[in-house]
């Protein structure tokens, strides 16, 4: 259970299936298989696991292979497909696929194979897989009707799910197309010459096309895994373990079963679950709870944030300590002891916890024999949880059917499936369907948090003050080692997660080296928006602009020498300083700058801030972000996604902070877990650099520059340097102090 592997399997089976009603398409993404049809087995008038299925009625029903939560995915993606396709927008539904990666894996370099919502990765994922589908799709479609008609194929074209043959001047809908035709065994080949250019876009990058999950948002349909209802189900609620190895030492079952409705009253090894007939009772009994634990096998259990950072500190600076290079760039340490000029600095940030809206929960159904089951839950990554829960009742993957349900907010909280393995422990001992919801309490007692960090900043300028060494030190428990084992162990410790943003591409620094202390403390650290960036960009655009200061050089002007090389990263940082009016002087405010390249996409924002010197609160004013993600598939989705990336960029960077003591969480609900108040946004001010390159991902690029724009804002105002987040006013009262 500790060790889940996300499949990646081989995708060379050919078939294909045709239904009563419809014609199915299905077409395996990954690796150099793309465009091969998969193998499909289906009931007479079952749904088909396909990608497209176009229908009598002319009905085109597209499936999304990854999650939606919120970032517009499930219009994205079939977006994509219906393009190449030449469908019918109006005509077409789009639906979630189940989580098989055979059929729906991913073409992205990192997690190739993979059925994933994570990283942003999935519109450049699917990008030419889906396009290459719907080519494929359109294909069929013609060459059935040449032959339908003995027409030469190259004679007929297609427009808005309609085959046209323009010198007969007859026109065929898809869906009548669909009652002869026949799907070969081996789909056409597809090179990316056959597919569209830029140019003929008909569908992506269009301005009207709206989500098609937002009406359902608005009216109050729409389905997420808190809102499932199996008939015969009971309800649970969980107290939920405070630390990993815990064990339940006493607990007042006797008591919390007098309660009207309770039925159950279980000790886990995740926490002591409540089962009732209600959710009334279910709660009652989780309140009436009183838990004692045994932490004697908890490795968190000594661990206090607080008292640790004299420790991370400490083996920061030890040079016994074992530190994993994670870049390098010539030769950082030599050119660090030849310099003229050597600066140093340290920085943190703090645990951050998730805090989406919908809490952890999901509904477990299991079969009599207890071999097989059904799951209802929003994931960010349906393999994973079928497999994992498969470990759970000894059985294998294909007997866990899993029901994908709309995420109530992810940012990597719902990678891991914890709420689905629970529910299906409860549910196996009850023997009855079970819903489990964590109320926000348990949510964030059960938080798999962003690791708290430590850094160590080092640059050496050489006699004309150019830099010539960086070193940034990073100490913090490895998000890989609990979120990724078996690709920690595969690549001997890298933490592919909390390292990301260290390695510096675009800047022309001739001697980098980026490393890493791992510490271990037994906490349940996660990927977390933004993963590594949110720190790492924070800690090294700060100090980018302290190195600007020894310089004597503006950040902006700085940042333009050292892209010089990179005309694409110039552009975002000339646009936002363009659209900032960046070198006017504001009384009583200051302005900072910063640079992002995340996961290929480029970003560069301004933040204009004041600082309540008596209070210590800085106040956001307004922010700018110029952002390149090459093509953009649904610009009004694209700007979405940066804005509110950027809300929750702001959040983590000006109030978010969970604390440890005991190993445990001390914050329980949004009282003393701060998130950004509407009266504390600023105007956000956002330009997307919409290029021809291939598309990059959009829902986290907004987080990186916020944090060190804001810092860098506060430096230039009060001559103070902001180098632990949050930037809470007490630690900015310290500061001015």
């Amino acid at each position: 259970m500790n060790k889940p592997i996300i499949e990646n399997l081989d995708l060379s089976r050919r078939g294909f299936v045709k239904g009563a009603v419809g014609l199915s398409f299905s077409f395996a993404l990954g690796g150099v298989l793309l465009g091969r049809p998969s193998e499909v087995y289906a009931a007479e008038g079952a749904k088909l696991n396909a990608y497209v299925t176009i229908a009598a009625d002319n009905t085109i029903t597209i499936l999304c292979p990854t999650s939606e939560m919120g970032q517009g995915v499930l219009t994205a993606l079939p977006l994509i497909l219906a393009e190449e396709l030449d469908a019918d927008w109006s005509k077409v539904k789009c639906e979630l696929a189940t989580g098989n990666p055979r059929l729906y894996g991913g073409a992205h370099k990192m997690f190739p194979g993979a059925q994933v919502t994570l990283a942003s990765v999935s519109v450049p994922a699917y990008y030419m897989p889906l396009r290459t589908a719907g080519a494929q799709a359109r294909k069929v479609l013609l060459d059935n009707v040449a032959a339908e008609w003995k027409v030469p194929v190259g004679e007929l074209t297609t427009d808005k799910s309609m085959v046209i043959h323009a010198k007969s001047k007859r026109r065929i809908s898809y869906g009548d197309v669909v009652k002869f035709a026949k799907v070969p065994a081996e789909l056409p080949k597809i090179a990316e010459g056959d597919l569209k250019k830029p140019g003929q876009f008909k569908l992506i990058g269009r301005k009207d096309i709206k989500r098609v999950d937002v009406p359902s948002k608005v009216n109050g349909t729409a389905k997420y895994g808190i809102d499932v209802q199996v008939p015969g189900m009971v309800y649970a609620s969980l107290m939920h373990a405070p630390m990993d190895g815990v064990k339940v030492a006493s607990v007042n079952a006797d008591d919390v079963k007098k309660i009207k409705g309770v039925t159950h009253v279980l000790s886990l090894p995740f926490g002591v679950a409540v089962v009732a007939d209600t959710v009334e009772a279910s709660r009652a009994g989780r309140m009436a709870l009183k838990v004692e634990w045994d932490t004697k096998d908890a490795k968190a259990a000594p661990f206090d944030s607080e008292k640790a950072k004299e420790e991370y500190a400490r083996k920061a600076k030890d040079p016994a300590s074992e530190a994993m290079e994670a870049f390098k760039t010539g030769d950082a340490d030599k050119a660090l002891a030849g310099a003229a000029r050597t600066l140093e600095a340290l920085y943190w940030s703090e645990h951050t916890y998730h805090a989406q809206m919908e809490p952890m929960n999901a509904v477990a159904k299991i079969a009599d024999d207890g071999q097989s089951a059904e799951i209802w839950v929003g994931t960010q990554v349906l393999p994973l949880a079928s497999a994992v829960v498969a470990g759970v009742l000894k059985t294998t993957p294909d007997k866990i059917k899993i029901h994908p349900q709309l995420l109530g907010g992810g940012f990597g909280r719902r990678i891991w499936p914890d709420a689905p393995v629970q529910a299906t422990v409860i549910a196996n001992i009850v023997k009855k369907p079970v819903k489990l919801m964590l109320t926000r309490e348990d949510d964030i007692m059960a938080a798999r948090p962003r690791p708290m960090t430590h850094h160590v900043m080092k640059a050496g300028l050489d006699d004309k003050k150019n830099l010539v060494s960086w070193h940034h030190r990073i100490v913090a428990e490895n998000v890989d080692a609990v979120a990724a084992p078996p690709r920690f162990a595969a690549t001997k410790g890298r933490d592919y997660i909390g390292w990301v943003g260290m390695s510096q591409d675009f800047y022309n620094i001739p001697n980098l080296k980026a490393d890493a202390i791992r510490e271990q403390r037994g906490m349940r650290v996660h990927a977390w928006r933004g993963i590594g960036a949110g720190y790492n960009k924070f800690v090294s655009e700060s100090f980018l602009d302290e190195v600007a200061a020894a310089r004597g050089v503006d950040p902006f002007d700085y940042r333009l020498e050292l892209t010089k090389n990179h005309p694409r990263a110039q552009a975002v940082i000339k646009t936002v300083a363009a659209m900032s009016d960046y070198k006017r002087k504001r009384p009583g405010r200051g302005l900072g700058i910063a640079f992002s390249d995340y996961h290929d996409t480029l970003t560069a924002g301004v933040a204009e801030v004041s600082v309540d010197k008596a209070t210590g609160k800085i106040k956001v004013h307004n922010y700018w972000i110029a952002v390149d993600p090459g093509l953009v598939i649904q610009p009004e989705n694209a700007q979405a996604q940066i804005e509110s990336a950027i809300v929750y960029g702001l959040s983590g960077a000006l109030s978010e902070e969970l604390s440890m003591k005991g190993g445990a969480i001390q914050q329980s609900n949004f009282n003393d877990y701060h998130v950004l108040r509407m009266s504390d946004m600023p105007e956000l001010h956002i330009k997307i650099i919409a290029t021809n390159n291939p598309p990059t991902g959009m829902g986290e690029v907004g987080i990186p520059t916020v944090a060190p724009a804001i810092g860098n804002a506060v430096a230039q105002l009060t001559g103070k340097r902001l180098r632990h987040l949050p930037m809470s006013a007490d630690r900015v009262k310290k500061a001015l102090a």
